[in-house]
């Protein structure tokens, strides 16, 4: 099993204890799921950056990043920076996440947040909702083109943007729908985890510019992000390069600056 297959299939099972535990009753209850949600497309349209940047303590890949510093004070130092909105791992087996990350940043900061999970079930867009996200992340890799679309259109219902991820032309053109806000290209194989910015170059002039281009992993350069521009790309989606340094805020604050 490839490392993608091991976190879905450990996902459904994780969906359906938590279902029992907490019904969907159960979360529409929440005060956030009323919330008005920030738009994260419109954050990075009219950002002059469109960093996205993220809090991640660990990655099957990299194995542990940065376990030390307290979340608040990253994503504090993150919106003080000026980013265009900030990613959330909320899964705890592989990326050592939760949804109290996500909750603790939704009452820290008041920049969109994204809810970065491998989403399986509906059950996962409410829980979404109800902890103060205001994007969620879909994966093409994961889900038929059936769910993509009931999925995105479950999140515009509750006021969320939804960011589609994509990993090559197949999956792109199962997820072309008007209910997706963003399209990412994740330039990191999740089969093989191995990385190259030549995946959202070829990929660019095949997303319509409805969409705004996003483009994940990888990233760490300035010149990296002035040539992904250059390919109609607004969003930089950048897990590690800040997280893996002592004060993630300070360096995505000096990483700004220079862009």
């Amino acid at each position: 099993m490839t490392i993608l297959e091991k976190i879905t299939a450990y996902k459904h099972k994780e969906v359906a204890a938590k279902k029992e535990a907490f019904p969907v009753s159960v979360l529409q209850k929440s005060s956030l799921y009323e919330r008005d949600c920030f738009s994260m497309a419109a954050s990075i349209r009219n950002s002059q950056t469109g960093i996205i940047a993220e809090h991640k303590r660990r990655s099957p890949s990299k194995s542990v990043i940065n376990e030390n510093i307290l979340l608040p004070d990253v994503v504090l130092g993150y919106q003080d920076a000026g980013v265009s909105a900030i990613s959330i791992l909320t899964d705890t087996k592989f990326f050592g996440g939760s949804l109290d990350d996500l909750l603790l940043a939704r009452h820290t900061v008041n920049v969109p947040l994204l809810r970065k999970e491998f989403i399986v079930d509906p059950y996962q867009i409410h829980e979404a909702k109800a902890y103060g996200a205001d994007a969620i992340l879909l994966i093409a890799a994961c889900l038929t083109e059936e769910e993509l679309k009931t999925f995105s259109l479950l999140a515009k219902e509750l006021g969320m943007d939804v960011l589609l991820e994509v990993h090559n032309e197949e999956e792109l053109q199962k997820s072309l729908h008007p209910s997706v806000d963003l399209l990412g290209v994740n330039n990191r194989n999740l089969k093989t985890f191995e990385v190259s910015l030549e995946t959202s170059k070829t990929l660019s002039e095949k997303i319509p510019e409805d969409f705004v281009k996003v483009s994940e992993s990888g990233i760490s350069s300035i010149s990296a992000i002035s040539e992904l521009r250059s390919y109609g790309y607004q969003g930089f989606l950048m897990g590690e390069h800040f997280m893996k340094t002592a004060n993630p805020g300070q360096s995505a604050k000096e990483f700004i600056a220079q862009l």
